[in-house]
Parts: C-alpha cells; structure tokens; sequence
C-alpha cells in the first residue's frame, strides 16, 4: 500500500562507464591546466625573461627581502650591493622583483 510500483526490475540500463568517467577526468585536466599549469608557466617565463636582462646598476630585492643595486653580473651569480662598500654575492635565481630605476635613493 505504501509503494505503488517497484520498478526496481525495470531499471535502465547504465550508460557506459567508460566515458563518463572519462569525460569526468578530461574536464578535470583542462580545468586544472587552465587555472594552475598555464599560470605558472606564464610567470616561470616572465623571472627567467627578468633575470636574463639584470645588468650593473639595476635595483633589485632578493627573494631574502634585501634590497640592492647590482654591482656585477656573472653567468649564475649578482654582487648585490646593499649598503655603501658591503657587497652580497646571490644567485640570479635568488631575485624576486625588479625595482624601478630610483626606488633605492641612497645606500
């Protein structure tokens, strides 16, 4: 009295399980290439862009926070200086952000 109709061997037959899932997983990929991967890459190319073009005199932050004006410039490293006569040797991959020319008024 409480149940009408049982359809329970009437149930239709499921879909293929094969490409839901698969759709499910493709969707997944692009959603995550869209907001995580290419991001990523796109600031990745933009530091690499940066540290390729440091050169003397540039005013840079380390990603320590110390902030210098480039002395010398070698294949893998920068003599950052950071106050009048102190000198800090980093790596190139070490620097965060590229200051604007002036930014530092005097060490």
């Amino acid at each position: 009295m409480l149940i009408k109709d049982a359809f329970a061997e009437t149930a239709p037959a499921a879909a293929a399980p094969g490409f839901e899932s698969m759709f499910f997983v493709l969707a997944l990929f692009v959603v995550f290439y869209l907001m995580m991967i290419r991001p990523q890459m796109k600031r990745q190319k933009e530091q690499r862009k940066m540290i390729s073009e440091i050169k003397a005199g540039d005013e840079v932050v380390v990603a320590g926070g110390l902030a210098g004006r480039v002395a010398r410039v070698t294949d893998q490293y920068l003599a950052v200086e950071i106050a009048d006569g102190v000198e800090v040797k980093v790596q190139k991959q070490a620097v965060g952000q590229l200051l604007p020319k002036g930014t530092l008024k005097a060490l």
